[in-house]
Parts: C-alpha cells; sequence; structure tokens
C-alpha cells in the first residue's frame, strides 16, 4: 500500500470536512470550533498561515491533519482523521511521521495537541512519538478535551 501524503488543495476541503465530521460524530460531537476549521479549512487554517496535509491512496484521500498556527515558531497538530475503512493499515502513522518531520524542517519550536482521555489509543501514539502531558489552560478551545499535550522540537 503506497500512502503519499500531499499539501492542501481546494478541491479536498471536502475530504478534510467530511473525514473530521465522521471521527468526530464517532466519539464526540462537532463543536462550533470544529465547525469553523472545517467549513472554512482554507480561511481559518491556511490563510491564517497554518497547513493541512492530505494522505492519498491511489486517488483517494483516506487521512488528514492540519497544523494551527499558534505563533511564528509553535503550532497546533490535530484535526487528524483516517476514513475508518483504512484505520489499521498505518495510515496514521504515517501522516504522524510526515507531521513531525515537517515540523522540524520548518524549524518550529514545538507542537502541542489536545486530546481526550476517552482516547487512550491515541494518547498512546502520541507519547510514543515524545508528547508529553502540560498543564490545560482554562479556555479550552473544544470541550471535548481534557489532555493537552506538547512534543518540544
Amino acid at each position: 500500500m503506497a500512502i503519499t501524503i500531499i499539501p492542501f488543495e481546494p478541491r479536498y476541503a471536502g475530504d478534510f470536512h467530511d473525514l473530521n465530521v465522521a471521527w468526530l460524530e464517532k466519539y464526540f460531537y462537532v463543536e462550533a470550533k470544529d465547525k469553523i476549521l472545517l467549513k472554512k479549512c482554507k480561511e481559518s487554517i491556511i490563510d491564517l498561515g497554518g497547513f493541512i496535509f492530505f494522505a492519498k491512496l491511489n486517488l483517494e484521500i483516506v487521512g488528514c491533519f492540519s497544523f494551527i498556527k499558534v505563533d511564528e515558531h509553535n503550532y497546533e497538530f490535530g484535526k487528524m482523521a483516517v476514513s475508518e475503512a483504512h484505520q489499521g493499515n498505518g495510515i496514521g502513522q504515517c501522516l504522524m511521521d510526515f507531521a513531525i518531520s515537517f515540523a522540524k524542517q520548518k524549524q518550529w519550536h514545538a507542537l502541542t495537541l489536545y486530546s481526550s482521555t476517552k482516547l487512550p489509543g491515541a494518547l498512546h501514539i502520541y507519547r510514543k512519538y515524545g508528547f508529553v502531558d502540560v498543564a490545560l489552560e482554562k479556555d479550552l478551545p473544544y470541550e471535548r478535551s481534557d489532555v493537552k499535550m506538547k512534543l518540544e522540537l
């Protein structure tokens, strides 16, 4: 299985939305901030200095993630989703490997992410990649988040 990681193109905005909504609805629900980021991903992520990438298998988009700009050297890693039909095939690992390599290439200082204790598998993978738990701030961007992690690059 040859996975290619490709950058955002407007024609894939619907895939970004659909992959994330499917994941959110399976485990949680779509929150107000999700709606903004997913419905207008170019305006709310790309145009503000962020990045979106996709995992492509043959001609099909099967996964995605984003980097939301916090400041010049720090980004939030998020909106990672893999289609249910392709889970368990290492696509998430390919996305994580690419994401960390890209961030190091850009010479960013750190990546942060928000997650939930309801997702022990995801937390295990993040820790495997070197993310460590850090204190949550008061005004969390997502109601579902009860974990904040950081990876120093």
